[in-house]
């Protein structure tokens, strides 16, 4: 069945918060992780059923989606999760800030590999935690690697909690079973809990590789990690706050409940419903996702390339529909504020990690046109430097 990634949805004037930031001027909002496709049609479809019972009161999730998520995690990654390990959660930010207050106390450390997505250097700050942000290495071969030796010099005493982003945002990597094996040893080593946040796992773009969640990669690590997901960045219903962790030790998973009492909101109905329908019916569409996405990588990679001098993308992108740019050379104090004076908004690499002036950050989640028009606003923001 086609599927359709090159209709252009009007999305101005409307809730949304990508769009909204640029209200009235005329830039494309390349920035925060929010496509601009239609979801797929078998979750439209359940939303319009949910939404004809007319009855909108506390919801918790019938037996039939909890099925559609365990089914999907055996199919997808041989992953056999027992539904008592899922604890539901109406985003992954929420999730990653219960998580450092249920597993560290203040002024506690929690590690992270930087460039990271801004919140798992925020959640820490948040509850009065020390972020620690141990960067990645850029190999010479074109790879980013984790910088062993200083992730090791990076720990102490007071370091509780791994905040890891697999695959990871915004610089694409997707990791092997070797690192990730490696990871769980150092958290087991150093008695640390592993959060593992797997929001991209479905968003491959790398041929012949598969995501393996860190709890099938390394299962002796299973009793000290949290895994987090949610159909949110491969459906595109993010705004539905529909997410959950998968905790199985019993001991770490009521501590995690207790952190959430009382402040953590519960799922809304229409959540349910759209990841109901996305696990257990949404494949065809996701699969025909991916293949377009990575169309779309290719002609930024390609383009980028030959039309943008002094703007890089320093390693292959082989996941998520965001890539992380290099326009150090173009000598910017602020590049994001550059670009958006020429019609393109990207984000700004400083919340991520880097140093200002050094990177951006862009999302090519939208259809082929829109990627070409903003990358054509990118070539004319440098040609005029």
């Amino acid at each position: 069945m086609p599927f359709d990634f090159d209709t252009l949805h009007d999305r101005r004037g409307t809730d949304s918060q990508k769009w909204q930031k640029y209200a009235g001027r005329d830039i494309l909002p390349m920035w925060v992780a929010d496509m601009d496709f239609a979801t797929a049609p078998v979750v439209i479809e359940a939303l319009q059923k949910r939404v004809a019972q007319g009855i909108f009161g506390y919801a918790r999730p019938v037996s039939a989606t909890v099925e559609a998520v365990t089914g999907a995690l055996a199919a997808r990654y041989g992953w056999q999760v027992d539904p008592a390990w899922i604890v539901w959660l109406p985003g992954l930010v929420c999730g990653l800030n219960v998580a450092v207050r249920a597993f560290a106390e203040e002024g506690d450390e929690v590690l992270s590999l930087s460039p990271i997505y801004p919140p798992f250097t925020t959640a820490p700050r948040n509850a009065g935690r020390v972020a620690v942000n141990v960067p990645l290495a850029l190999s010479g071969a074109g790879r980013w690697e984790i910088d062993w030796d200083a992730l090791e010099r990076a720990v102490t005493p007071r370091s509780k909690i791994l905040l890891f982003c697999h695959p990871h945002n915004p610089v694409a990597r997707v990791w092997e079973s070797g690192e990730l094996g490696r990871i769980a040893e150092f958290s087991a080593r150093h008695g640390l809990i592993l959060c593992s946040d797997e929001v991209h796992c479905d968003l491959i773009l790398k041929d012949g590789v598969a995501h393996r969640p860190m709890s099938v990669a390394a299962p002796e690590s299973a009793a000290r990690t949290l895994t987090f997901m949610a159909p949110s960045k491969a459906y595109n219903v993010p705004g539905l706050g529909t997410s959950f962790a998968i905790i199985p030790d019993p001991a770490l998973r009521a501590r995690y409940i207790r952190a959430c009492a009382g402040i953590v909101a519960e799922v809304n109905a229409l959540g349910y419903a759209a990841c109901e329908a996305a696990y257990r019916d949404g494949d065809p569409w996701l699969n025909a996702l991916v293949g377009y996405l990575r169309g779309n990588r290719d002609l930024l990679v390609d383009f980028v390339s030959r039309e943008v001098p002094g703007v890089r993308i320093e390693a292959p992108v082989d996941a998520t529909y965001l890539a992380w740019l290099n326009v150090s050379a173009l000598g910017w104090d602020n590049p994001a504020r550059r670009f958006e004076s020429h019609g393109v908004g990207l984000s700004d690499g400083v919340p991520f990690g880097a140093r200002p002036g050094t990177h951006v950050r862009i999302n090519f989640g939208c259809p082929r046109s829109t990627l070409a028009e903003g990358l054509a606003r990118m070539r004319a923001a440098v040609r005029a430097a």
